[in-house]
């Protein structure tokens, strides 16, 4: 048994999670919203919304877009939105150890051996 949980970042709805946090890290590595949609089986259209909200229930760009011409478009992630990236990710970080030390503490030790004396009692 094992502890699991989700957490996002709440502004008037859901402002940033998980999946906004990937998809934002998929933009900064390929330099496309298209492409990172792409990569994690989103449709763009819907990758385009997602950002499109988030950026209005943050009240800041989380990527800058660049519309295409001869060197062709792409999009890069705004400094504010690396920053949010960087403090969401540390923050899960912690919140995965914290929850981890309490289900240790309150779960861990009653079901293993509980566990271990079920195993016993069939052999």
């Amino acid at each position: 048994m094992k502890v699991r949980y989700k957490v996002w970042l709440d502004h008037d709805g859901k402002a940033f999670g998980d999946g906004p946090c990937e998809l934002l890290k998929k933009v900064a590595e390929t330099h496309s919203l298209h492409r990172a949609a792409k990569e994690m089986g989103m449709a763009y259209s819907k990758a385009w919304r997602l950002i499109g909200t988030m950026e209005k229930r943050l009240g800041f760009l989380l990527i800058e877009r660049k519309v295409g011409g001869l060197s062709g478009g792409g999009s890069r992630v705004t400094p504010q939105g690396r920053n949010l990236m960087n403090h969401y990710e540390e923050f899960r970080r912690d919140a995965d150890a914290s929850l981890e030390k309490l289900y240790h503490r309150h779960f861990r030790a009653s079901f293993v051996n509980r566990n271990r004396t079920v195993e016993r009692k069939k052999r």
